[in-house]
């Protein structure tokens, strides 16, 4: 590799080349095409020496296997695979656009930048104690002409149907 700093496309393409992970900021990729590059450079001999090279002990950047939103607005957003930059996995996450710093992106070689921040959780509903809970009771008749008890939890939402003597 050239002593040149790898940005855009080229940072890109280097990944690529190598079956690195696209993902994270562009410090954490260079910083990963120069692990591989380290644990991949030929041997100094065909020998059975350890030419120095740890034995492949460094690991790249791991890919993420779920996506949250991220909070920083000065780079891309860091996603699993197939996940888009606005994408998250956790179910309570509430996100909102925001202005990015394109600007500190760029500087820093990105193409690309976080325009989605997290701004809240989903409150978790309450479920009143047992004792408490609003429950309403009543019979019908399925549709083969059987009799049922149907009651309804109205704070669970759980409903039953008993049939009827």
């Amino acid at each position: 590799m050239s002593d040149q700093k790898l940005t855009g496309a080229d940072l890109e393409k280097a990944l690529t080349d190598r079956g690195l992970p696209i993902t994270g900021t562009a410090d954490e990729k260079r910083a990963a095409v120069a692990e591989y590059d380290a644990a991949h450079s030929p041997a100094p001999t065909a020998g059975d020496g350890d030419g120095g090279a740890g034995g492949g002990e460094q690991t790249p950047t791991p890919t993420p296997t779920s996506t949250t939103l991220d909070s920083h607005t000065d780079a891309p957003s860091t996603t699993a695979p197939g996940d888009g930059p606005a994408d998250t996995t956790d179910p309570n996450e509430i996100a909102s656009t925001v202005s990015p710093d394109k600007a500190a992106a760029a500087q820093a070689g990105h193409g690309t930048v976080n325009g989605v921040v997290k701004t809240g959780e989903v409150a978790t509903a309450q479920v009143p104690p047992k004792e408490d809970q609003r429950v309403e009771t009543y019979t019908s008749t399925k549709p083969d002409g059987t009799k049922v008890l149907v009651t309804h939890n109205l704070d669970t939402g759980a409903t039953t149907a008993t049939p009827v003597d």
